[in-house]
């Protein structure tokens, strides 16, 4: 189970925290739970968090996963183009190696179309058009 704390940053300045709070707002709460279902070996890109959800955008994605993303598997969740986290990409590719997930004759990126994941979940916006 993830451990979630605030910060000290003005929580007005960022949407994907309860301004009460400064926890994560349920979109964050989302992206969270959704991550931690991805299974070791497999990815899904930023705009598949978000379409999965309905909700956000990859760039929203991103923004949950660099201020909350720590207790998740976060190196599951890459670049459109298979690419790793910016300024973590030597751990990314390290933890991706250790797990089998496929990349590309390089190395330096996911294999994206052999790695992908998609949840079957019937209730989410987007499961029908993945079926």
């Amino acid at each position: 189970m993830r451990h979630v704390t605030s910060t000290s940053r003005s929580s007005a300045r960022h949407p994907d925290r309860d301004p009460a709070t400064g926890l994560p707002t349920p979109f964050a709460e989302s992206v969270l739970d959704l991550v931690e279902q991805i299974p070791p070996g497999r990815v899904m890109a930023y705009g598949d968090v978000a379409t999965f959800l309905g909700s956000g955008g990859a760039r929203a994605v991103g923004t949950v996963m660099a201020r909350f993303g720590s207790g998740v598997p976060w190196h599951r969740v890459i670049r459109s183009d298979g690419s790793p986290p910016a300024g973590h990409e030597a751990e990314a590719l390290r933890r991706h190696r250790r797990e089998g997930t496929p990349l590309v004759a390089s190395g330096t990126r996911v294999d994206i179309a052999a790695a992908r994941w998609w949840p079957v979940d019937p209730e989410s916006p987007a499961s029908s058009r993945r079926s």
